[in-house]
């Protein structure tokens, strides 16, 4: 698994004119599942992702969690994270885990977030063509890879 975490003031995700999820302050997540990922990955991750200090604390310093904070997580499966450009210009995305695969474990993934006491953890529509806005705090973004 892949995950690229942004501190984020807001986001939002979009699918046609409907509006998703949408969160203020906490931590955006855009998350890959790779072939042959399991819930050893999502769990490793997903304790990682709850407790990184990352948010900051009185003093202005990254050194509080979202956990920490009450902070709120919204988590965008995105398969183009596993993508391999070593080769040609066009990436390619065996890599990735197909649907029937990453469905469950992305799931699997935010439930285990709920399960560390982050109380507001909210999805993306797997599968869907989104738009994803946010604003990045600070900016913050970190790549996480299990």
């Amino acid at each position: 698994m892949k995950i690229v975490l942004q501190r984020v003031t807001r986001a939002s995700v979009t699918v046609g004119d409907e509006l998703v999820s949408k969160i203020g302050p906490g931590l955006l997540l855009l998350v890959g599942v790779a072939r042959g990922d399991g819930e050893a990955e999502a769990d490793w991750l997903a304790e990682k992702v709850a407790g990184l200090r990352v948010l900051s604390d009185e003093d202005g310093k990254m050194n509080r969690s979202v956990r920490d904070v009450g902070g709120e997580i919204l988590a965008v499966s995105q398969f183009t994270l596993l993508a391999d450009t070593r080769k040609g210009k066009r990436p390619s995305f065996v890599g990735a885990a197909p649907p029937e695969e990453a469905s469950p474990l992305f799931g699997y993934f935010c439930e285990r977030l709920r399960a560390t006491g982050i109380a507001s953890v909210k999805t993306g529509s797997f599968g869907a063509m989104m738009d994803v806005a946010l604003v990045n705090d600070g900016p913050v973004t970190i790549v996480l890879d299990r």
